[in-house]
């Protein structure tokens, strides 16, 4: 087992394309993690095997800050210690209806609930004529890909670099980010195809390097474009930053925790 880096900070993001929230502590479950991308929204312009209304249409979701209402029952699924007191470790419960609530802060001043059918409205106005939406909940993080996404502070540097502009990291929405302890950009790629523990007992296998698109090109802040990110990205390194994983042993990871390569 050789230690290979350190989780740097955690992010979940309740509500697919708007703002996430950094966490120290994370459940990842063999959904995902715990809490992240719940919601949703369903786009009539969208194609059929990925129905989503992301900030690849409208960038200004990024500015939408979403947060649970109740975020201290949210960082661990109820009955966490009593499944995992059973052996082989039962997999947990998940979250309450109630619990589930999220609240989205549209502008400074303005909060609606996620189920506010002016927030739809707000959606839709800023879209194509015709456009219908609706909303989604599922406790399978509604990821793009795989259940968890990572990417080293090293690789955003070196993108930083690349393009000749300060890039926050926050742009690419990974899950977990990693410091790497070789120190070089884009060493997680290394880890495609082999398993990794994280903390005392999380167990992820690394599954593909991550494919990038239009996103990365937006400021999380801002939302400003700024293309030549993805360029530098596709030209340089096959379109890809960061890596996916799927959950092998489902457990709770902590800013700090050590990330060690198991084969």
């Amino acid at each position: 087992m050789t230690m290979v880096g350190r989780v740097e900070s955690l992010w979940r993001y309740p509500v697919k394309s708007m703002r996430g929230e950094a966490l120290q502590v994370a459940f990842a479950g063999f959904p995902g993690v715990y809490g992240d991308r719940v919601y949703a929204f369903r786009s009539s312009a969208a194609p059929q095997g990925f129905p989503y209304l992301t900030g690849r249409e409208q960038p200004h979701m990024l500015r939408y800050c979403a947060a649970y209402r109740h975020g201290e029952r949210m960082v661990m699924p109820p009955n966490l210690a009593e499944a995992q007191a059973l052996e082989p470790g039962v997999t947990p419960l998940y979250a309450d209806t109630a619990d589930l609530m999220v609240d989205v802060e549209t502008s400074p001043g303005q909060v609606l609930a996620i189920d506010d059918p002016r927030l739809i409205d707000l959606l839709r106005e800023a879209g194509r004529d015709g456009l219908e939406l609706s909303l989604i909940r599922s406790e399978r993080a509604l990821t793009d890909c795989r259940p968890v996404s990572l990417i080293s502070i090293q690789t955003a540097r070196q993108l930083s670099q690349e393009v000749g502009v300060e890039l926050e990291k926050r742009r690419f929405r990974a899950n977990v980010y990693v410091d790497l302890a070789a120190g070089a950009g884009f060493g997680e790629d290394a880890w495609v195809g082999r398993r990794l523990r994280i903390g005392a007992k999380t167990e992820i296998a690394v599954t593909d390097r991550d494919p990038r698109c239009k996103m990365i090109t937006l400021d999380p802040d801002t939302a400003e474009a700024n293309p030549e990110v993805m360029r530098r990205v596709a030209k340089g390194h096959d379109g890809t930053a960061g890596v996916y994983a799927a959950v092998l042993v489902e457990g709770a990871i902590r800013v700090g925790d050590e990330i060690a390569l198991l084969d």
